[in-house]
């Protein structure tokens, strides 16, 4: 489907704004729709995860879909023609979504378990955590295809995924508001501290990483195998009769 941004005329001649405006909603509406089929996946992801190993990789989700105007102007600074298939094969990061870690290995396992699922499929992947931004900023970025069931069809839908860790983000997030005080032209000083604070970042999340690792080898060696915060008490003797493999309860023989 092609539906233009540009003036659309009515039967009478006059500009078919409430043609236009339909169309540009349910196109934002299927990119919401897209993220929030892969929000809950990821928080499905993260349950399961929290009752098989006792702990959440994920700290913290954000999600966000472009505001209409934040789209017309990135359109516009990647001359794109005006028109909604344009925008979809030229623009992928309508939808986003950021996942926070405690490690940098949940980063990678978290990217794994979302990207192994069958009905998604992975567009790009840009690892700037291996392989760092020159300014120090440090990410996993994901371009992911993912299923949208609507009542006429079935519209695939691209969705941006960041996967940091807290100190990763934390540097970011400062980075950014530096980045739009001074419109864009940072002072090289400032620059300079930018980078050497990107590396003490990057310094606390090895050294976060190796203190896990020891703490949860510990943990496995000294620690008895305990119920996942959050999960639902199970009676002793249904746990004895699973065990047994019997079911002496007259009402279910």
């Amino acid at each position: 489907m092609t539906v233009d941004f540009g003036p659309a005329s009515g039967a009478d001649g006059e500009l078919d704004y409430a043609t236009l405006r339909d169309d540009l909603t349910r196109f934002m509406m299927e990119y919401e729709f897209g993220a929030r089929e892969l929000l809950t996946k990821i928080e499905i992801l993260q349950e399961e995860f929290t009752h098989l190993h006792r702990y959440s990789p994920i700290e913290h989700v954000e999600w966000r879909v472009k505001s209409p105007e934040s789209l017309l102007r990135k359109i516009r600074r990647r001359g794109l023609p005006f028109t909604l298939d344009a925008v979809r094969a030229g623009i992928n990061d309508v939808a986003g979504i950021r996942i926070t870690c405690s490690f940098i290995s949940d980063t990678y396992r978290l990217a794994e378990m979302i990207t192994g699922q069958s009905d998604l499929r992975l567009i790009e992947v840009k690892d700037y955590i291996a392989a760092p931004k020159p300014n120090g900023y440090k990410s996993l970025h994901l371009i992911v295809e993912v299923p949208v069931y609507l009542t006429d069809r079935v519209q695939k839908v691209r969705v941006e995924l960041q996967i940091r860790t807290i100190a990763m983000d934390f540097w970011a997030s400062l980075e950014h508001k530096i980045y739009y005080k001074y419109d864009r032209e940072i002072p090289s000083e400032l620059l300079e501290e930018l980078t050497e604070a990107a590396q003490a970042a990057g310094e606390l999340d090895q050294k976060m990483e190796r203190l896990h690792t020891e703490v949860s080898r510990l943990g496995a060696e000294v620690s008895p195998r305990s119920p996942a915060s959050g999960a639902a008490p199970i009676p002793r003797e249904l746990l004895e009769l699973l065990a047994s493999g019997r079911d002496d309860d007259p009402d279910m023989r």
